[in-house]
């Protein structure tokens, strides 16, 4: 007996059934929950990356002042702590704020300003310094409180510590650490320099 020529297509064209429907949705949302995954923690590591390379620039760029003065200077003198649970130790401490700000932002620099309080003089300042896109940088040092924080703001602690004859006589071991004064924007990041000098 001949099939009817109907019943042949209906065979052919039966398509996919319930379950195996059922399985590809799960794997297909398995598949793009991974990726919104993926993306979640690809952006908390790119903040933490951000913070750690902003973080060695400020201790890097401490060093290399605090290297500047010679060993009589009272800015090198043995001191500090960096010691993260307790108040910073005037003279050896300051907080910098960096921000790309709103009317800098358009022109592409940075903003990064400063405040500590001079150990020789004890009075309490604030620098501004503007990084530009071509490689200058323009520095002003003022007296008094910093401007306002920008909603782009972001502010760390910068510490350090000037040890004598360590670690061996004669010298001093100077140690900064930078740590984010607000963990919230991204996770906390420690970030610690040392040097050797005369």
């Amino acid at each position: 007996m001949e099939q009817s020529l109907s019943h042949r297509k209906r065979r052919h064209q039966r398509g996919f059934t319930l379950v195996e429907v059922l399985i590809a949705v799960f794997i297909l949302a398995f598949g793009l929950l991974a990726a919104a995954a993926l993306l979640a923690q690809m952006a908390l590591t790119s903040n933490q990356s951000r913070y750690m390379s902003t973080e060695a620039l400020l201790a890097s760029e401490k060093l290399e002042d605090l290297n500047t003065y010679p060993a009589s200077d009272a800015r090198v003198a043995a001191g500090g702590s960096v010691d993260l649970t307790v108040a910073g130790v005037s003279g050896y401490f300051d907080q910098i704020q960096v921000s790309a700000g709103a009317a800098a932002s358009a022109s592409g620099d940075v903003v990064e300003t400063t405040t500590g309080t001079d150990p020789v003089t004890g009075v309490a300042f604030y620098t501004i310094i503007k990084h530009s896109p071509n490689g200058t940088a323009t520095s002003q040092k003022l007296n008094g409180s910093p401007p306002a924080a920008t909603a782009d703001m972001v502010v760390f602690d910068r510490r350090w510590q000037v040890e004598q004859d360590v670690p061996v006589s004669g010298v001093r071991r100077v140690t900064v650490v930078i740590s984010l004064h607000n963990p919230t924007k991204g996770g906390q990041a420690i970030f610690q320099m040392s040097m050797v000098r005369p």
